[in-house]
């Protein structure tokens, strides 16, 4: 059974930082896409970064340029390091493969980002 855990988020004052990880309970990074997702409050799940099995990766125009979406393939993980944050980035944030399976969604990670 695979299984995707998401930690590191916070409260954090706009303009500030904060690092997501998802670690994955067997080894599926090495092969496939994977995606950070957000939901906010009324809003629907939104794909904000991508990364490819190779590295490459993808943003969404409201997060590009601030936030950076890595992998660690041994370590099976895949970060989100977002940074000069936004009240409108204020979120859930999930990790899962791009595009996403519906058995992978985690419990996620809150972001709360004052101004």
């Amino acid at each position: 059974q695979v299984q995707l855990v998401e930690s590191g988020g916070g409260l954090v004052q706009a303009g500030g930082s904060l690092r997501l990880s998802c670690a994955g309970s067997r080894n599926i990074f090495n092969i496939n896409d994977m995606g950070w997702y957000r939901q906010a409050p009324g809003k629907q799940r939104e794909l904000v970064a991508a990364i490819t099995s190779g590295g490459r990766t993808n943003y969404a125009d409201s997060v590009k340029g601030r936030f950076t979406i890595s992998r660690d393939n041994a370590k099976n993980t895949v970060y989100l390091q977002m940074n000069s944050l936004k009240p409108e980035d204020t979120a859930v944030y999930y990790c899962n493969l791009q595009p996403w399976r519906p058995n992978l969604w985690g419990q996620g990670t809150q972001v709360t980002v004052s101004s």
